[in-house]
């Protein structure tokens, strides 16, 4: 399951995501986080300290090495340098997996092991925007290393993905908000909190982005009847305050087990409507989105850079499925899928 969390900047998306990673933990499911904030506050929040999650190997500090082992031995793509963040995996690629596949060189040098007191979990990140980056990039160049490993990810049933992605409509700069079967969008009963929340469904809206809101910061029945009145049926659940998660914040948590009901209540509603959004995954539509996206991508800047028709990477035959999980080594697998026709 791959799910992203979303909201504007201060809405307590953060904060959201990692009670959602530690609770998918504390029920012993597998998971993979990755903050893909330009802010990156998600290690802290799973309580690491400062200097070590500022120490984190950045997702896009190994690009090549991510692009050249997700290549494999696709015929369609003549090198890694030709790869862009919308490249598409087809016959040859390597694929990702989320249980069953933690030595893979992506892996291995990106997902650091966080130890949480219900279990432990894998974090990536994709980096800071830092002083070499000032007036020469965007960040954007640094969350397109988690979107090319999103399109060559193959995940199953009760094993997670989550995403902790930048504030506001910046999600929108890519097409990795289509990537992910359900987006968590943290709101605040706030006007600027419930217009994200339209601008994001608007966006969404025809690419069959499956979106449920979660109420943060909500003090009372005035707030409550607020959301429902702004957000209707896509508000799920509601999170007031929290002397966990203020102790959390301190850097001072306490055991898990000793958040408050009402927010352990709603935290299993969101761990069960997105096991329910499972069961409305489309791989058909998932890689077509793919395809369109690396269209736009390869027409608006990535012939003209890279000097080739990165159109022709898109193999109009290959659907990216859970019938390619299976527990086939990763050669043979290769082989395998060399062998599929186009």
């Amino acid at each position: 399951m791959k799910i992203a969390f979303v909201g504007k900047g201060g809405s307590g998306k953060t904060t959201l995501s990692s009670l959602f990673i530690r609770h998918l933990a504390a029920s012993q499911v597998p998971v993979v986080a990755v903050d893909a904030d330009i802010n990156q506050h998600l290690g802290p929040a799973l309580g690491l300290g400062e200097d070590e999650a500022a120490a984190l190997p950045a997702l896009g500090a190994h690009l090549p090495q991510i692009k050249e082992y997700l290549r494999g031995a696709n015929p369609r793509i003549a090198s890694a340098e030709t790869m862009i963040k919308t490249t598409p995996p087809g016959p040859g690629s390597r694929l990702l997996r989320l249980t069953g596949d933690e030595d893979n060189p992506v892996y291995a040098a990106c997902a650091h092991p966080v130890a949480l007191d219900a279990g432990t979990v894998r974090l990536m990140v994709t980096g800071p925007f830092n002083e070499s980056d000032l007036g020469v990039a965007c960040y954007h160049s640094k969350v397109g290393a988690v979107e090319l490993c999103l399109n060559h990810l193959v995940d199953g049933r009760d094993e997670y993905l989550v995403v902790d992605m930048t504030a506001g409509s910046d999600s929108f700069a890519s097409g990795m908000f289509t990537r992910f079967d359900l987006t968590f969008l943290v709101a605040e009963p706030t006007r600027k909190g419930v217009a994200v929340y339209r601008q994001y469904r608007d966006y969404a809206r025809d690419y069959g982005v499956e979106l449920a809101v979660i109420g943060n910061k909500v003090q009372g029945a005035d707030d409550l009847a607020f959301l429902r009145a702004e957000v209707g049926d896509d508000l799920l659940v509601t999170v007031g305050h929290s002397d966990w998660v203020r102790a959390m914040e301190k850097g001072r948590p306490p055991r898990f087990e000793q958040l408050e009901d009402v927010n352990r209540r709603a935290l299993r509603a969101m761990h069960e409507r997105a096991d329910a959004a499972y069961e409305r995954r489309d791989w058909q539509r998932y890689t077509q989105q793919m395809a369109l996206f690396h269209r736009k991508n390869a027409e608006s800047w990535g012939n003209s850079k890279t000097g080739a028709d990165l159109a022709a990477q898109i193999d109009p035959g290959f659907v990216l499925d859970e019938s390619l999980l299976g527990t086939v080594p990763t050669a043979a697998r290769e082989e395998s899928l060399s062998a599929r026709p186009a």
